[in-house]
């Protein structure tokens, strides 16, 4: 393991699905075979203080905004199977990507192992269609008593469907009717940015760094919560 001040890495080609619930509850993230966690990033020249989530699936329940965002979706198909890349993933990415201005991701090859499905714990894709049409996919780990989105991809042009929340929101059903107990949707922010809409769910939990695992306060209404 290598560590430079906050940020800290290794490499690793099989992790058990015990060891992955271990590493996602000590707040480390992987692309590919690089594992990774660090406590602030920057955008600009501002420092964000990280915050990793979870959601407790045992207390989740779908928010009003939640339940439109999967009555918009009705005519969706959605495509469970052992993730893997192909053309029609790479044209997708290609297209998310353009919602980038600083840290463009590069390829999906950057991201996942050449053996997706397997390396270096058991994944799946949960795939969106509009009919024959791929619009959304998300790479979900499977540890033992928890899953981990590792990446997710939509058409950007279908935004008004809110695909980002609805893959969530899919990815959460899986795991609930499999009966894991956590979901991690990945890293946000303690302060505004772009990844707030993965605070806007029941449940929730954040990694206090020094303190560990806690609540994550809404309010009085998770759709409120930025």
């Amino acid at each position: 393991m290598t560590s430079e001040k906050d940020e800290e890495y290794f490499a690793c080609l099989k992790v058990s699905p015990a060891q992955m619930d271990f590493l996602w509850a000590e707040g480390w993230r992987h692309f590919g075979i690089y594992f990774f966690r660090y406590q602030s990033s920057f955008h600009g020249d501002k420092k964000f203080s990280v915050l990793p989530l979870r959601i407790d699936l045992r207390r989740f329940t779908l928010t009003r905004s939640q339940k439109r965002v999967l009555a918009k979706n009705r005519d969706a198909r959605i495509v469970v199977r052992p993730a893997a890349v192909d053309p029609g993933k790479h044209e997708l990415f290609n297209k998310h990507r353009v919602r980038f201005k600083e840290n463009v991701p590069t390829s999906l090859e950057d991201i996942l192992s050449p053996m997706p499905a397997s390396v270096p714990c058991p994944s799946r894709e949960l795939c969106i269609y509009l009919g024959e049409r791929l619009v959304g996919a998300t790479y979900l780990d499977l540890g033992h008593d928890a899953t981990s989105a590792v990446y997710a991809i939509f058409d950007p042009a279908e935004a008004k469907r809110s695909l980002g929340i609805l893959m969530i929101l899919q990815s959460i059903e899986f795991s609930r009717e499999r009966r894991y107990r956590y979901y991690y949707p990945g890293y946000a922010y303690r302060e505004p940015f772009a990844y707030d809409y993965k605070k806007r769910f029941t449940g929730l939990q954040y990694l206090d760094w020094d303190a560990g695992w806690r609540a994550y306060e809404h309010g009085s209404n998770p759709d409120d919560a930025l």
